[in-house]
């Protein structure tokens, strides 16, 4: 027996009462815009009446043990882009210098599975060559901001004990300004190259070294982990693209938020429709 969360802005009582029917739970604690439907039958009669309901009524749906614990957990690990904050910032700087569509296609294609991740993020850095790097802070400023529920998730996870990593193929130009509005303890991130302004069409992992792709994620988790002093299995990791897949299939619980098909298909948990503080609600000591 399991307990199910549902959750999602969508939720209502009529809504519940759906979930009510499929599952009989022996009572439902409410909990804002989640409930927690407390001893549910976890079979796959049960899980595939369950997800149908959440497709109708455009919830988040989870089995959790009922003992689940967020303070037993070590690691919180986010994507950056699209995940923690809600744009691609490449492809916003892209947008800026006049190639927005061509990199944006590039990174879909990639998001999805389908290019090699260090030649695409090659590609598309080389189309920017000779660009303003004075672009990059106006996309932070006008374009970037936290999605919904990362300042609650982050200060919660780090209250019950956990620590923090970002793990992004994106850059420190945004992760450095991120890491200043929230504490995250660890960053591993790809360097734009500059000289005199100007951005020079190369990009490199941390201190010069191998492009930050879904195999830097995972060795980034492995390496903070073993600082540490815990098993991978003890982190959370969040994310939404192809190259986030090696670092949630270490981690002991994997979420994809507003994630590509491929990712949602591997991931332990979703989050289509609640904030990334959706997450908090699995845990009975939050």
């Amino acid at each position: 027996m399991k307990d199910l969360i549902v959750q999602g802005p969508a939720l209502t009582p009529a809504a519940l009462d759906t979930f009510k029917v499929v599952c009989m739970p022996e009572r439902i604690t409410l909990l804002g815009k989640a409930a927690r439907c407390v001893t549910v039958r976890d079979d796959n009669e049960t899980r595939r009446a369950v997800r149908g309901l959440s497709a109708y009524w455009k919830l988040d749906i989870a089995f959790v043990e009922p003992s689940s614990r967020l303070k037993d957990f070590r690691l919180l690990v986010l994507d950056m882009d699209s995940t923690l904050v809600n744009i691609e910032t490449l492809d916003e700087v892209a947008a800026y210098a006049g190639q927005g569509a061509q990199v944006a296609a590039i990174t879909e294609a990639a998001m999805r599975g389908e290019l090699d991740y260090p030649e695409s993020l090659r590609r598309r850095v080389e189309m920017l060559a000779g660009i303003d790097a004075g672009v990059l802070a106006r996309v932070y400023d006008e374009k970037l901001a936290l999605n919904d529920g990362a300042q609650r998730l982050v200060a919660e996870c780090r209250r019950a004990g956990l620590k923090t990593l970002l793990a992004t193929g994106g850059f420190t130009f945004f992760t450095d300004r991120v890491k200043a509005t929230l504490p995250i303890d660890y960053v591993r991130a790809n360097e734009l190259a500059i000289i005199d302004g100007r951005l020079t069409g190369k990009v490199s992992g941390p201190h010069g070294g191998d492009i930050v792709d879904a195999a830097g994620k995972a060795q980034a988790v492995r390496d903070v982990c073993a600082e540490i002093g815990c098993a991978t299995s003890q982190s959370i990791a969040i994310g939404d693209g192809a190259n986030d897949l090696k670092m949630m299939e270490l981690a002991g619980i994997s979420v994809a938020y507003r994630a590509k098909p491929v990712v949602k298909e591997r991931a332990r948990f979703s989050l289509d429709h609640s904030p990334l503080d959706g997450v908090l609600n699995w845990f009975v000591d939050c």
